[in-house]
């Protein structure tokens, strides 16, 4: 397994030993990208004030973001990519100082690929909150110290509302696409609803209308496992020394969302009841397998994201409504007059395709009469691991 390979792009497989010896040191407070460190392929926007929905405000906001491709002297070739939830800007591109992995899409972003930069000018920007560049509570703010618990409260249309300067600060009036998997989706769909004039075609794929109470069921206790760990210790722990900072709670949490991601059947099929090693998990210390995957990735997530933006980020999700404050998800979808892909993984436990189904019946620009479901043993992680069925359905949306 490739250390430098983000999990959620990868099919699930045992722990070898030589994985286990990359993550023996002890893990930092945060994994966040901060000031100082290389900028890799970032580049960064500066933005003042910014006032969120519920009425807090950020004295000034930041935008990490990478492009590849040129800019049309029409302006017209511009493509926004929208990341999910433990994503960030490095959609394509090799790990190295700066970026924790390889890019999250390099197979449907590139010279040729389903996005293909020889045409289109792509934009993928952190979203804000998160911890990759972007303003979040891992940034400094105006006293010195880091925002931490007290960065306000995001939802899903203040990371929108960022994106717009984004969009307006680069001159993009219009995009010729936008595409969001997941949490990215959940924003691809807030901009069509909102400015529907500057979306000409609109990709969302395996994300829902709505975030359901059985979402913010499933969400809260990811975020109880990260406040519970006493080295969370209320937020404010960037100065804890390596080994010190809330890793377990993250770790754990990052655990707990995996099996949302995936399916019964992938992780049956991959570990069945195997053994870590040869030791027996019958009452001798043993372990499974599929405990150890679990264990493995839950680390390794430690040291490239912060336990402050995976809460911010993840109430931020909690907060997607469509139709909140606009007559309710069908009045606010029949706003949308992008040309639309819908796309859902029928293995998909965490935004199951009935949600992608009511995306489909509300817009009424689909290009496809109904949601394209792809079959995947893979679950929600689907979107970013069958590239190829993928990219397919989002060369025919650029095309329409």
């Amino acid at each position: 397994m490739d250390w430098q390979t983000s999990e959620d792009t990868v099919p699930s497989a045992p722990v070898t030993e030589a994985d286990a010896r990359l993550l023996l040191g002890r893990p930092p407070a945060t994994g966040a990208w901060r000031d100082g460190d290389p900028a890799g392929e970032r580049r960064f926007a500066q933005f003042g004030a910014f006032a969120t929905e519920g009425g807090a405000s950020l004295p000034g906001i930041r935008l990490a973001y990478e492009t590849w491709g040129e800019l049309s002297p029409a302006r017209d070739n511009a493509v926004l990519i929208l990341h999910a939830l433990t994503g960030d800007s490095h959609v394509r591109g090799e790990a190295g100082p700066g970026h924790a992995t390889d890019g999250w899409w390099g197979e449907i972003v590139g010279p040729g690929a389903p996005i293909d930069t020889d045409r289109w000018f792509v934009v993928a920007p952190n979203i804000l909150g998160g911890c990759q560049g972007s303003t979040g509570p891992a940034s400094i703010a105006p006293d010195g110290y880091e925002w931490a618990s007290r960065f306000p409260f995001l939802t899903i249309r203040d990371q929108v509302a960022a994106q717009v300067m984004l969009a307006d600060a680069l001159g993009i009036d219009v995009w010729a696409g936008v595409v969001g998997g997941s949490m990215g989706g959940m924003h691809a769909l807030e901009w069509a609803v909102t400015h529907p004039e500057r979306v000409e075609r609109l990709g969302v794929l395996c994300s829902p209308p709505t975030t359901t109470a059985d979402q913010v069921a499933l969400n809260s206790v990811q975020l109880a496992a990260i406040q519970m760990d006493p080295r969370f210790a209320g937020g404010h722990y960037y100065d804890a020394p390596d080994g010190d900072g809330p890793h377990r709670g993250l770790s754990l949490a990052r655990r707990m969302a995996l099996l949302n991601y995936r399916t019964p059947t992938e992780l049956n099929q991959r570990f069945q009841r195997s053994w870590q090693s040869d030791k027996s998990p019958f009452g001798e210390g043993g372990r499974y397998a599929v405990e150890s995957y679990l264990d493995f990735h839950g680390n390794r997530f430690t040291r490239r994201f912060d336990a402050n933006s995976y809460l911010t980020l993840v109430e931020a999700m909690n907060s997607h409504d469509v139709g909140r404050d606009r007559g309710g998800v069908e009045d606010a979808l029949a706003r949308v007059t992008a040309r639309t892909l819908v796309l859902g993984i029928d293995s998909d436990r965490l935004f199951p395709v009935e949600g992608q189904h009511r995306i489909s019946r509300g817009i009424r620009t689909t290009i496809d009469d109904d949601t394209v479901v792809l079959h995947s043993d893979f679950g929600h992680d689907g979107f970013l691991i069958e590239t190829e069925a993928v990219g397919r359905h989002l060369r025919r949306l650029l095309e329409s």
